[in-house]
């Protein structure tokens, strides 16, 4: 085998190990791109929440999505209930009296027998909700930007689509 022929060889084999190098760097980061998306819409989905009723018109309405800062998100307090709640303040909690979490406000703060409760009503509603609430029942606070909520108007219709709502 001539000379010419072995360098024209050993090249081209270099030239085929560039290239795959090139591939697997580039399926590395296409992997790597996913998995960022991915980390991104897990740690945005616990932050967000799709209004289901009109109760809270006109702060937001069905269909808006609110943003939220949790008690428990992922093993991290954003905020504490017990000391960060105050009144006019729209939170997410557990209702008694209702399958699904609620989204209102606090309209006011009592105390019984030493132990915080809040009065929660939707703005659109003309009674408050019909029990107290514990501080051990808000799960979120919706966020805001000096004194507006934090809201993305009618994004929320996908979800309520898919969920027959």
């Amino acid at each position: 085998m001539s000379k010419k022929r072995k360098n024209r060889q050993k090249k081209q084999k270099q030239k085929q190990q560039e290239q795959d190098k090139q591939k697997q760097t580039n399926i590395i980061k296409e992997v790597a791109s996913y998995a960022i998306i991915i980390i991104i819409a897990i740690l945005l989905s616990a932050h967000l929440n799709v209004v289901v009723s009109g109760s809270m018109e006109p702060a937001f309405y069905r269909g808006d999505i609110v943003v939220t800062e949790g008690t428990n998100v992922y093993g991290i307090q954003e905020f504490n209930p017990q000391t960060d709640v105050k009144v006019g303040d729209v939170v997410v909690y557990d209702a008694t009296w209702y399958s699904e979490p609620v989204i209102h406000r606090v309209i006011a703060e009592e105390n019984i027998n030493g132990s915080k409760y809040f009065e929660i009503k939707g703005d659109h509603n003309n009674q408050a909700d019909p029990y107290l609430v514990s501080p051990s029942q808000i799960r979120a606070k919706v966020v805001t930007i000096g004194d507006n909520l934090f809201i993305i108007p009618k994004i929320g219709y996908i979800t309520l689509f898919f969920r027959g709502l």
